[in-house]
């Protein structure tokens, strides 16, 4: 309120001129019906007119012309001076017809004709000028934009997605390029023009069209793909590798629905040429989960943790924990939380998660809404060699989040799980799918427990397959070998991923989190994230040669090395004996959840625990077969 209250100098230089020329206008429109203005009237218009003022700056204020900046002056805000100019004409209807004439002057004090005449001098006594501004604006940041440094850009893509790009431009919102053409592959933005800037062919004319205006004096440095030139039938992948021949630099514009804090340019990266659509996401819900909460991440310096982190403090977090146990990881993320301009409270703690008194000390302290567990060790063929960590890690360090959750007093635990722990074949899968088992079987003890008055922590478990560019995934590996000349090793040509980016990931577990936390009824303690259709590595090794403007077989070769100990061709998200709920949420399915009690779960646990100490590596994958019966790894 106070807010709205609180004049500024140029609030005020607005007021007063919206009150100056709506007298102005009153004046002229009596001048130009000269016949009307005699001294009697005069003489009433001197007695009118500041009452009639101050009344339009009431309706000027409830119609919002004062908050408006003039620099934005658009249809909107016509359309408010519309509305608030033809009040005032029916106000001196009113008054004219009901008031005056009948009761004061015995006759019409304006007049039809001179009202009518009043709304047309009035729409342009307060548009004009604020039309005329915009413009001055709009013609200097033009010039600046189209200023020596910056790079002439083609945009590729749709008239709609053309059109986003060029008012940021215009607006300064993006710095140092200037478009001189559009290539969309829609036959009716053909010969048109966007905002002054003409289409000149479609995708497939990049060539001729960077030639000829190459030829006209105008040398192109830029192309930026719009959303519609990165969907797979505009073959974004072709048009990089001929980008790329044309020594052009590459930069894409992100979608408006995903859900970032400022419109800018990046680069184009691998994700962009997913096949698969992205999810549709609920911002406001995840906005509302979030808001005003205190959340605790663990792993939050890993790929998928610090993206967490992002987003809830995106979302209005109140207060964030970042535990890490690798400290360059820990000071990384905290920096990276530190340049986003938000009203969180972050702090970071060192902490492994399989040191339990150190977990239950900083989660105590801490006192969390929601954690989300996302420490984790997660690489399989590193964990067939060194199962005894991925037991540690994996199984007892969720154990002491878990237990250390409900220590805090906290409202839910999310752990981030694996499409690897179905059927598992591998340590990493079997470890994921026995702490899965555990949190279900922790939450249906603490729900069982719950004396019905505040709500019971919720223990769930989100499971999802690969995330591209994560730590040790394929992406940056492969990053890496084309960079070094290639080949590009993948372990075998029918080897099939479900993959999904890192932002969609972290928001549907935010998402699923949400509905966990919601007073709906609900029976689901594990999420799965609808991951689309499975790609094949080798066509994932395929588009990020060719998005580095190489020709796969040509340029760089790639070789196949072998399944990997741990790996399987296809990964699956539910086991055969899990039935699955529908929520109503865009990207989710729920499994209901199977999982044995509590205390068997914790006599399993006492097993691995002398099993470790005593390094019998059968003992354990005899534990892990018997709480995880479809586990099929074999000891070596």
């Amino acid at each position: 309120m106070l807010q709205q209250l609180r004049l500024s100098s140029r609030r005020l230089l607005i007021i007063a001129h919206d009150l100056l020329v709506t007298a102005a206008a009153i004046i002229v429109t009596f001048y130009l019906r000269s016949e009307a203005l005699g001294p009697e009237r005069l003489n009433w218009l001197l007695v009118i007119l500041p009452g009639f003022v101050i009344y339009a700056g009431f309706i000027y204020s409830f119609f919002d012309l004062y908050r408006s900046k003039w620099r934005f002056a658009s249809l909107p805000d016509l359309s408010n001076i519309f509305r608030a100019v033809t009040i005032l004409a029916l106000s001196l209807l009113v008054l004219d017809y009901i008031l005056v004439a009948p009761n004061l002057y015995g006759t019409f004090f304006f007049g039809k004709i001179t009202i009518i005449l009043y709304w047309l001098v009035q729409m342009f006594f307060l548009g004009g000028p604020r039309i005329a501004y915009r413009y001055f604006r709009y013609t200097r940041t033009r010039h600046h934009a189209q200023a020596a440094e910056s790079a002439s850009t083609l945009i590729l893509g749709r008239a709609a997605d053309a059109e986003v790009l060029i008012r940021a431009i215009e607006s300064g919102a993006v710095k140092k390029i200037w478009p001189v053409g559009i290539l969309s592959p829609s036959l009716a933005d053909q010969g048109q023009a966007i905002r002054g800037i003409a289409v000149l062919g479609d995708l497939d004319q990049l060539e001729p069209t960077v030639e000829d205006l190459a030829q006209r004096g105008t040398a192109v440095r830029r192309l930026v793909l719009t959303p519609s030139a990165l969907e797979p039938s505009a073959k974004p992948e072709a048009i990089l590798m001929r980008a790329r021949r044309l020594g052009l630099a590459t930069s894409r514009l992100p979608s408006l629905d995903e859900g970032g804090e400022a419109l800018r340019l990046a680069p184009v990266a691998v994700e962009d040429l997913l096949v698969r659509p992205t999810v549709k996401i609920d911002y406001q819900r995840l906005k509302s989960f979030a808001e005003g909460k205190s959340v605790a991440v663990t792993g939050g310096g890993g790929s998928i943790g610090a993206e967490i982190c992002d987003r809830v403090v995106t979302f209005g977090a109140a207060r964030l924990l970042v535990i890490e146990n690798s400290e360059p990881a820990l000071h990384a993320v905290l920096e990276r939380l530190a340049t986003k301009e938000a009203s969180t409270q972050i702090e970071g703690r060192l902490a492994d998660v399989r040191d339990r008194e150190r977990v239950f000390e900083v989660l105590e302290k801490f006192g969390p809404d929601v954690i989300f567990h996302a420490a984790a060790l997660k690489h399989v063929p590193i964990l067939e060699r060194d199962w005894q960590e991925g037991i540690k890690t994996n199984v007892f360090g969720t154990v002491n989040v878990a237990d250390a959750a409900v220590a805090a007093g906290a409202a839910a635990m999310v752990m981030i799980s694996t499409d690897k722990a179905i059927e598992p074949v591998s340590v990493l899968g079997a470890t994921k799918r026995f702490a899965e088992m555990y949190c279900q079987a922790l939450d249906a003890e603490v729900a069982q427990k719950s004396d019905g008055g505040k709500a019971p922590l919720r223990l769930i478990a989100v499971r999802f397959g690969n995330v591209l560019a994560s730590n040790g995934s394929a992406v940056p590996k492969f990053k890496a070998q084309i960079e070094a000349g290639g080949p590009l090793t993948v372990t075998h040509p029918d080897m099939v991923r479900y993959f999904m980016t890192i932002r969609e990931a972290c928001d549907l577990v935010l998402m699923s989190a949400s509905h966990a936390l919601s007073a709906t009824p609900h029976d689901a303690s594990v999420y799965v994230l609808n991951m689309g259709q499975p790609v094949k590595i080798v066509d994932l090794a395929e588009r990020l040669i060719r998005l580095a403007g190489l020709e796969p077989g040509r340029d760089i070769d790639i070789v196949f090395t072998g399944i990997r100990p741990g790996e399987r061709l296809h990964e699956i998200l539910f086991a055969r004996e899990e039935p699955t709920v529908e929520l109503g949420i865009p990207g989710i399915v729920a499994a209901k959840p199977i999982r044995p009690s509590l205390d068997a779960m914790r006599g399993w646990l006492a097993t691995l625990e002398q099993g470790l100490g005593r390094e019998e590596r059968e003992g354990i994958y005899r534990v892990l077969r018997d709480a995880v019966p479809d586990f099929r790894g074999e000891a070596a």
